[in-house]
């Protein structure tokens, strides 16, 4: 058995990846997780579920204003 690369230690699909950042929004993360994200993700999914996840935050924040200004 040999070294395992780089791009064989990352096996963690996309949902994982959601699910990580998902998370990581509240701050909410155990050391243990942290690091197998860490060993296992894939960093351009990485990247791509953050931009997704800022959006959707985004756009929540948004329809929240939208909805009390229009009350108001």
């Amino acid at each position: 058995m040999g070294r395992q690369t780089d791009k064989e230690k990352r096996q963690a699909g996309f949902g994982a990846t959601m699910r990580a950042v998902f998370w990581s929004f509240f701050g909410v993360r155990k050391r243990k997780d942290y690091e197998h994200d860490a060993a296992h993700l894939n960093p351009i999914h990485l990247i791509v579920a953050a931009l997704i996840g800022v959006l959707i935050f985004i756009g929540i924040l948004v329809l929240v204003v939208h909805i009390a200004v229009a009350k108001a």
